[in-house]
């Protein structure tokens, strides 16, 4: 009798696509989301009625890219690094181009956070780090799909990447 050889699969991988963003100041990018955050009295009346830590031009600003320059070429930078993220996940665009809907400022007090969210109906999300305190947590990724799991054991101290729940 022969016994076939077990076949293990990764299915439904998410592609975490990472980059420094070449031809952008840091300096002049963070303090365009300062000087911002100054003025936005519509955001910060939002943060402060919805009881978000910081600032969120979120609910306020569509913008961006139109008030400051430094915003217009960021959008640029990161059409760039989208494009190249959708030809590595083999998307069929079908001739159609991917377009950045919106962006907006996060900035975070000293213990501050950003909870778990979804972005519906995003083909692509992702985020940009200006300035991070030596002290501050790294972006904390999570395993869309553990809701799904139901019953499934916690993984193992020092899983493989593919494998952990959280990823930091």
């Amino acid at each position: 009798m022969r016994h076939s050889l077990p076949t293990i699969s990764s299915l439904f991988v998410t592609r975490l696509y990472q980059s420094k963003l070449d031809g952008i100041d840091p300096d002049e990018l963070e303090a365009s989301c300062f000087s911002i955050a100054e003025d936005d009295e519509a955001g910060q009346d939002w943060c402060e009625r919805e009881g978000f830590p910081g600032y969120t031009s979120y609910a306020s600003l569509t913008d961006l890219p139109w008030r400051f320059p430094i915003f217009k070429d960021l959008v640029t930078a990161l059409d760039k690094h989208v494009a190249a993220f959708a030809e590595d996940a083999q998307f069929n665009l079908d001739g159609r181009e991917l377009k950045l809907e919106d962006i907006w400022i996060n900035i975070l007090p000293e213990g501050g956070i950003h909870t778990s969210h979804i972005h519906p109906h995003s083909v692509v999300s992702g985020t940009t780090y200006v300035a991070i305190p030596a002290e501050g947590a790294a972006i904390k990724f999570e395993d869309p799909r553990s809701q799904m799991m139901m019953a499934a054991p916690a993984r193992l101290t020092g899983a493989r990447e593919e494998m952990r729940q959280l990823l930091l």
